[in-house]
C-alpha cells in the first residue's frame, strides 16, 4: 500500500513538472494560450491513463521497489522532457502545425510509459 502510494506521488510530481515545462516553454515562444491549454489537459490525461493502468499491474504482480519505482520515474521524466522540448524546436523551426507538437508529445509520452510498465512487469 505504501508503495502505491509512492507511485501515485511520484507520477503526480512528473504530471506537474511536465506540465510546467511545457508552459515555460510555450510561454517562453510566446504561442497561443489554446495550444497550451491543449497540450497540458493532453498530458495530464495521458499520464493519469498511465498511472491507473501501472497501478493495476504493480497491484497484480507486487514487486514495487521504492529506488526502482524513483529510477524509473526520474529517467521517464528527463526522456519525456527532453524529447519533447527537441521535437519541439525542430517541428518550430521547420513551421509544421501545433497539432503535430501535441501529437508527438503524447507518442513520447505513451512511449516512454510504456516502457515503464514493461520495466516494472520484466524486474
Amino acid at each position: 500500500m505504501v508503495c502505491s502510494i509512492i507511485v501515485i506521488v511520484l507520477e503526480v510530481v512528473v504530471v506537474v513538472e511536465v506540465v510546467v515545462v511545457v508552459v515555460v516553454t510555450e510561454v517562453v515562444e510566446v504561442k497561443l494560450l489554446e495550444v497550451v491549454v491543449v497540450e497540458v489537459v493532453v498530458v495530464v490525461i495521458v499520464e493519469v491513463v498511465v498511472v491507473v493502468v501501472v497501478e493495476l499491474v504493480a497491484v497484480q504482480i507486487v514487486i514495487v521497489d521504492v529506488v526502482e519505482v524513483v529510477i524509473v520515474v526520474v529517467v521517464e521524466y528527463i526522456v519525456s522532457v527532453v524529447v519533447a522540448v527537441v521535437v519541439e524546436e525542430v517541428i518550430v523551426q521547420e513551421e509544421v502545425e501545433a497539432l503535430v507538437v501535441v501529437v508527438v508529445k503524447v507518442v513520447v509520452v505513451v512511449v516512454v510509459e510504456v516502457a515503464h510498465v514493461i520495466l516494472a512487469v520484466v524486474h
